[in-house]
């Protein structure tokens, strides 16, 4: 655990007693601040106050004694409703922060010689394969790299700083917009889509969250952006003006005369004098997809401008295992591959998917966070049928009918599974994928996206027994 002794001596309060909110309260009293902990929940509390966190009723506080307020991300402070604690907070003008920002307080207090890098990830889609693609780079070429914030373990539980470490962080809006003091010796900006618009309220509010990875950078620092859309291209242009650190532009679809790039499956490096060629994509079965193309891409820049060699950062590609629920193969039944991307909780997310493979029975669904397919229609002739479940489920069929895409209301990923193995083994077409890339959030149905995916994961493996079973018996029927 990262002790956070630049807060010693303070009082702060922590609200939201979750992974980080934990970690935040351990390390900031492990660091000599005294810590008033709580949460609306019961449970919440009772399993902090056994981790030896100090439980302390923030309900009845003087909120004025406070130094700082430890929000947890999940927390509004703005949208959909300001929460009671961040009221308090701003009633009494104590500032809001979260663990990347006692994390960021750390690295600054260290001497500059002595710090670790960070490379520091964020994007609507993409960041959690990115951040863990990075990560398996650098400790496949025997670097000390810690990966955690949005993804694994909280900031402030990762192994403590020295030199030579790095940290490679997974940072959503939710966290940037309460990190002020973040020094990224690599900041990734990989897209920005619609999301989480009920929390932020409008693109600009979540694209200025967003921005705060570059805050602080200097001209020894790099940016690594994608600029695949609008979005990228127009911050791109606007950070090359203010021309203060490296900027390199990343695609997965186009040419560029500098940055890194792929082209149909293959990996290049304009950085330099010339153009490289550096790997065949299609060798790395986790980077399925154009939009695995731009991670790729994005990883390796990162990876290059940090002093890496072009042999270990394509050999660490090739053999990057992939994330759970982000495309991850789940096996067959004969000729019918399963897909889980139950990660993909918006139509951006799911578009990715969709246009990676041909013959799709999709199962999509869920708790809805768009009212129309937008820009997705292009891909609707991947689809053979879909296979629709929860809340969301008779609102993508109107959608899908306007466009005469055969589905059917499923409700279940049991009985959507089971529905999309039986037409996919009885059609006729070659190399049929069921994908489940729901476009929807999980919370009606499930807890989360991988309790979903999970779901999927146990109906297919039932499946697969079943499968193997069978063909033993037929074979066992055929020496008899």
């Amino acid at each position: 655990m990262i002790e956070a002794g630049s807060y010693k001596g303070q009082t702060l309060a922590v609200f939201g007693l979750g992974r980080t909110g934990i970690t935040a309260a351990l390390s900031l009293q492990k660091g000599g601040a005294e810590v008033w902990a709580w949460d609306d929940r019961e449970e919440g509390r009772r399993l902090a106050k056994e981790k030896g966190v100090h439980i302390r009723d923030l309900r009845d506080a003087d909120w004025s004694n406070f130094d700082a307020c430890v929000l947890s991300p999940g927390v509004p402070d703005y949208l959909p409703e300001v929460h009671w604690s961040a009221a308090k907070a701003k009633a009494a003008e104590v500032p809001i922060i979260c663990d990347i920002e006692i994390f960021a307080k750390e690295i600054a207090a260290r001497a500059p010689d002595n710090r670790p890098k960070i490379i520091a990830i964020t994007g609507t889609n993409g960041k959690s394969t990115t951040t863990a693609l990075i990560g398996h780079i650098l400790k496949s070429c025997g670097k000390d790299a810690q990966i955690g914030g949005n993804i694994g373990r909280g900031v402030l539980d990762l192994d403590a700083m020295h030199a030579g470490i790095y940290y490679v962080l997974e940072l959503s809006s939710y966290q940037l917009e309460r990190t002020y003091s973040l020094k990224a010796d690599v900041a990734i900006f990989l897209n920005l889509t619609p999301d989480h618009l009920e929390r932020h309220g409008d693109m600009s509010r979540y694209e200025l969250a967003k921005r705060h990875i570059f805050k602080n950078q200097t001209k020894e620092d790099t940016v690594i952006i994608g600029v695949d859309n609008d979005t990228g291209r127009r911050i791109c242009t606007e950070l090359k003006a203010k021309n203060g650190r490296a900027i390199i532009p990343i695609s997965g679809r186009k040419s560029l005369g500098f940055g890194a790039f792929a082209l149909k499956g293959k990996l290049y490096c304009a950085m330099e004098k010339t153009c490289r060629f550096i790997g065949d994509l299609a060798q790395a079965k986790a980077l399925e997809g154009e939009h695995n193309s731009q991670n790729a891409a994005a990883a390796y820049a990162a990876l290059k401008s940090l002093g890496l060699s072009q042999e270990a950062i394509s050999k660490g590609i090739l053999t990057f295992p992939g994330l759970a629920h982000r495309m991850e193969p789940m096996g067959a039944v004969g000729p019918v591959r399963y897909v889980n991307d139950s990660k993909a909780t918006n139509m951006e997310a799911a578009a990715r998917a969709l246009s990676s493979y041909e013959n799709i029975y999709w199962i999509a669904g869920g708790q809805s966070k768009s009212e129309n397919f937008g820009d997705i229609t292009h891909l609707f002739p991947n689809i053979k049928r879909a296979y629709l479940i929860g809340e969301a489920a008779t609102e993508f069929k109107n959608n899908l009918d306007k466009h005469k895409v055969s589905c059917k209301i499923s409700n279940t990923i049991e009985m959507a599974v089971l529905c999309a193995t039986r037409d996919a083994i009885n059609s006729k077409h070659p190399h049929p994928v069921i994908l489940l890339s729901p476009a929807c959030a999980s919370f009606d149905q499930f807890k989360d996206f991988e309790v979903r995916g999970d779901a999927f994961r146990a109906e297919v493996q039932k499946l697969i027994t079943l499968f193997h079973q069978e063909k033993e018996r037929r074979h066992a029927g055929e020496c008899a």
